[in-house]
């Protein structure tokens, strides 16, 4: 059993937390209001209301919030690392520049503290059936220590390498991703021309030679409009971190840079 701290017990935390409880592990979770840390509290884990108690006495500290700023101010300008023991982990969920992951890991080394980047690939549904997909990068000593916590809501666990490597594949999943449904844009589109539907058309494809894991989601919703609208949020800011990083590393997204865009 592991001390568990949890940062953003939102739409993606919330079930992370009860998967952890599930499987007898102690979470302590920062809640910012009375409210937040009364239902904290009736999913039987405990609420605090300041981050610096979340990392008190605790063998991993987990952060699922959602942009690069709420990932600084939360480790940095609010002093959780500061506040956690040495020999403890930080594991960061959110779909970030490595940048940050790397800022984290030079103050937190210091400190004894080792970085996790666990970037995640699946919704709330995905959590609550235990089968979250996490592109794991670290240590082999920390993410095998950490390695039974996560697995109370991650499988496949795939460490893919070095702290910031799975963020690094987490963002060419995204980039994929989002090319994905610029092409099923354009495929919609070409479907019309000839006549077809797109709710006949996205019924029929997933059986053919061309089916992938995204175009069952748009046949779920009827069109692609219709599942970037479901989704757009997030792969609004990740497209952002993606071109942020490879901008930084002089790199570019060839052709997927032109497919994102399709139809958007």
């Amino acid at each position: 059993m592991s001390r568990v701290g949890f940062v953003g017990a939102g739409r993606m935390g919330m079930p992370m937390v009860e998967r952890l409880l599930g499987a007898g592990h102690d979470v302590r979770v920062l809640g910012r209001s009375v409210e937040s840390r009364a239902a904290i509290e009736a999913a039987g884990a405990k609420a605090v209301a300041d981050v610096s108690e979340v990392g008190i006495d605790v063998d991993l500290v987990t952060v699922c919030v959602f942009t690069d700023a709420q990932v600084r101010e939360v480790c940095f300008e609010r002093g959780l690392l500061k506040a956690m023991p040495r020999g403890s982990a930080l594991v960061v969920h959110t779909t970030i520049s490595p940048k940050t992951i790397e800022d984290l890991v030079s103050v937190a080394e210091p400190l004894g503290i080792d970085v996790v980047d666990a970037a995640v690939s699946g919704g709330p549904h995905n959590i609550a059936a235990g089968n979250l997909a996490l592109f794991v990068g670290g240590t082999e000593e920390a993410v095998g220590r950490i390695e039974p916590a996560l697995k109370s809501y991650g499988t496949p666990l795939l460490h893919v390498g070095g702290s910031g490597s799975g963020l690094r594949v987490k963002l060419v999943n995204n980039a994929l991703f989002a090319a994905q449904i610029g092409l099923l844009a354009e495929a919609e589109a070409l479907g019309r021309q000839l006549g077809v539907a797109p709710e006949t058309l996205f019924e029929a494809l997933p059986h053919g030679s061309s089916a992938c894991k995204i175009m069952g989601n748009v046949a779920m919703r009827g069109s692609v409009e219709a599942f970037r609208s479901s989704v757009g949020e997030f792969i609004s800011k990740d497209v952002s971190v993606v071109r942020n990083t490879v901008a930084e590393l002089g790199a570019d997204l060839g052709v997927l840079d032109t497919a994102i865009d399709a139809r958007a």
